[in-house]
């Protein structure tokens, strides 16, 4: 009882330094920020942090789509590790700052028409943006109030806690296959890890995008809510989180993914160079050229 209590105040602390003014049950849909909040960042990654609470926001602003090109993948575990390496931090809310898309998932101007110098460097990026979420010490939520395919998917799991907006256009899943493309063993690992094998097999196969009903069903996200309340309920499950110490929460959460890490750790090489290997094939730069010009012709 006197858990659940002081998670009630350590709630309603984190939603008055977020949403000022606001008080339980209003939502952040007026908010800009927090009093005196200095924010730091990027050209492509903005860091709202709150030293008091202990906690930051990251948004995603890569224009149009979040796409996950290397400058994004760069700056974002840039601004990760800057957090990390300050003991005021404990928790991180992953966002965005584009509403209608969280994050479009892989840059496919990075992989086509590219060396492979260019593709290995790329690839080893996004691996690196894996690594580090995935294991980090921090308690990360996504606070996903977009659709979230592939790429943007994958963010999604690393994380501890995931928060999606009850709107049936934001679709979340690893659609790879219907890109032509195979999902990496640590892309599906991480699925695996989250839904289940059985699950997580024919999603993968089916390249199957889920609307957030189907979402929550089968265990890819942990809360639907409406979409006015995606950044407040992350801040109330951060408090939650943040209400158990550290270092046995850090400890259970090593333990449980460290084994997943470890196998792209010992195979990363190997990764990069198969990863390199088949997006270089002839067949595969044909489907990528033809799928960009689609999209061109849309935005058209």
């Amino acid at each position: 009882m006197a858990l659940m209590a002081g998670m009630r105040v350590q709630a309603r602390a984190l939603l008055r330094a977020w949403l000022p003014g606001a008080a339980l049950g209003r939502t952040e849909s007026a908010v800009s920020g927090g009093v005196g909040v200095r924010r730091f960042g990027s050209q492509r990654v903005l860091v709202e942090p709150d030293p008091a609470a202990g906690i930051a926001v990251m948004k995603f602003k890569n224009p149009p789509v979040n796409s996950l090109s290397l400058e994004f993948l760069t700056e974002f575990v840039i601004s990760l590790e800057k957090l990390e390496n300050d003991k005021t931090f404990r928790g991180v809310i992953l966002t965005s700052d584009r509403p209608g898309v969280f994050s479009a998932g892989l840059d496919l101007r990075e992989m086509c028409g590219r060396n492979p110098a260019h593709c290995a460097e790329y690839w080893k990026a996004v691996q690196e943006l894996w690594l580090r979420l995935y294991l980090s010490n921090l308690v990360v939520i996504a606070a996903v109030n977009g659709s979230s395919p592939a790429g943007g998917c994958l963010i999604a799991l690393t994380c501890d806690y995931r928060v999606l907006a009850d709107n049936p256009k934001y679709l979340m899943g690893l659609n790879e296959t219907l890109l032509g493309i195979v999902a990496p063993f640590w892309f599906k690992d991480t699925l695996v890890n989250t839904i289940g094998h059985r699950a997580a097999e024919r999603a993968l196969q089916l390249g199957l995008l889920f609307p957030p009903a189907e979402a929550l069903q089968v265990g890819m996200v942990d809360k639907v809510v409406p979409e006015d309340q995606v950044q407040s309920t992350a801040l109330s499950v951060m408090a939650q989180w943040l209400a158990i110490p550290d270092h046995a929460r850090q400890l259970t959460k090593n333990m449980m993914r460290k084994a997943t890490v470890d196998r792209l750790v010992k195979e990363r090489d190997s990764d990069i160079k198969n990863f390199v290997s088949f997006i270089s094939r002839d067949s595969i730069q044909k489907y990528l050229q033809m799928y960009l010009e689609k999209l061109k012709q849309k935005k058209g």
